[in-house]
């Protein structure tokens, strides 16, 4: 009786026990959230963080070998970094157009979400920009408007016309034009003819400076008055060096012989050639012709405080850089960028929206003030 008693105890135990096993494995299959927990943590730390990935801006400039590009394309990149975007600065060697259109199809197939490019030859980009085109990716010309292409954006300058009018007037009111019968003997020198930029520069010279030739006020014993015959390829200051020995020569200019009273240059590099040849035909501060500039360089800085360059237009690439980091920001954000010319600036495809900043006119009255005292350079630079 006994060993049957023990029996039936150890059958109920033993159903008791299987019972809670059994109990256990339903609580498990079907209580997922462990599982499902689980899963969720691996899923999302095998996405991309998206949200912390910096959009790539690609910064196209055309040479290293001129001063003002190289501030240009600083001011780009550390302010759109300190924007929040990646940067990719290229420079095209000097002025390699092979190169800067090699350089911007890799910033396209590198990601790059907008294109800022200053062309070095406004018509020969046409590859990149229809890539450009293809992807969606904005281009905005940046101080050289690149021309015949429906790619381009938005356009980021200086007010171009201005520039050239202001060198016109500075050389009329140093020659006192207006009052005066002359006739005063002028040369004249502009840039690259690639550069869309010089139909500005040198359209707003000319059309201050047009009625005093037309009345005599101003002869060009040369004869060249036309854009072409006045053109310096790519801005360079052996070229212009060489045209103005030319000019010295043929029209006997000299401190001594025939007088030059004044020379129209669009830009700085082009203005040091031409005070090359004028120094090495004899000019001194104390007769040096007036000679306009563009640009501010450091060298022409140094020439203006010797009496060797009587101006420079300022144009501070801080501000067309700050400006261009605004317009690409609006864009990336899907804002409209501020413009502020829609009328001017056609490209053969249509009017480009523009914004256009004011160029100053800097002179040994107000140098100080606009480069010193803001922090574009330091006085021990000009030295």
């Amino acid at each position: 009786m006994k060993k049957k008693l023990l029996v039936l105890v150890l059958a109920i135990a033993l159903v008791i026990s299987m019972a809670a096993c059994g109990s256990g494995g339903s609580d498990t299959s079907t209580n997922d959230e462990p599982a499902t927990t689980e899963d969720t943590t691996d899923t999302s730390s095998d996405q991309p963080a998206d949200s912390g990935e910096k959009l790539k801006v690609g910064v196209s400039m055309p040479t290293k070998s001129l001063q003002r590009w190289n501030q240009d394309g600083d001011n780009l990149k550390s302010q759109l970094e300190a924007a929040g975007y990646e940067v990719d600065l290229q420079y095209a060697g000097d002025n390699e157009i092979p190169l800067q259109v090699t350089q911007l199809e890799d910033m396209i197939s590198g990601g790059c979400k907008v294109l800022v490019i200053a062309a070095i030859d406004s018509t020969q980009l046409g590859s990149p920009m229809e890539q450009a085109k293809e992807k969606n990716i904005p281009v905005i010309a940046y101080d050289r408007l690149i021309m015949n292409s429906d790619a381009v954006s938005y356009y980021a300058s200086f007010d171009n016309f201005k520039v050239g009018e202001a060198q016109g007037q500075f050389i009329v009111d140093a020659l006192d034009l207006e009052n005066q019968k002359g006739p005063f003997n002028i040369e004249m020198f502009t840039g690259d003819p690639a550069d869309n930029n010089v139909n500005f520069f040198f359209g707003g010279a000319v059309s201050v400076l047009q009625p005093y030739i037309d009345s005599g006020v101003l002869k060009v014993p040369s004869g060249q008055t036309e854009q072409a015959q006045c053109a310096t390829e790519n801005w360079n200051s052996e070229k212009s060096q060489a045209r103005m020995e030319n000019l010295i020569s043929a029209q006997g200019y000299g401190p001594s012989k025939t007088k030059l009273d004044a020379v129209l240059s669009s830009n700085d590099s082009v203005a040091q050639g031409i005070t090359n040849a004028l120094v090495g035909a004899g000019y001194t501060k104390d007769d040096f012709p007036v000679l306009t500039g563009q640009d501010c360089d450091v060298a022409s800085m140094k020439n203006m405080l010797a009496g060797l360059q009587a101006m420079s237009i300022f144009k501070d690439t801080r501000t067309l850089a700050d400006q261009t980091v605004k317009m690409v920001d609006a864009i990336l954000q899907g804002n409209e960028p501020e413009v502020n010319n829609t009328e001017d600036y056609d490209n053969g495809t249509g009017k480009i929206p523009s914004y256009l900043c004011d160029p100053i006119p800097c002179t040994l009255d107000n140098y100080k003030e606009l480069l010193i005292d803001s922090g574009y350079y330091k006085e021990d630079e000009l030295q």
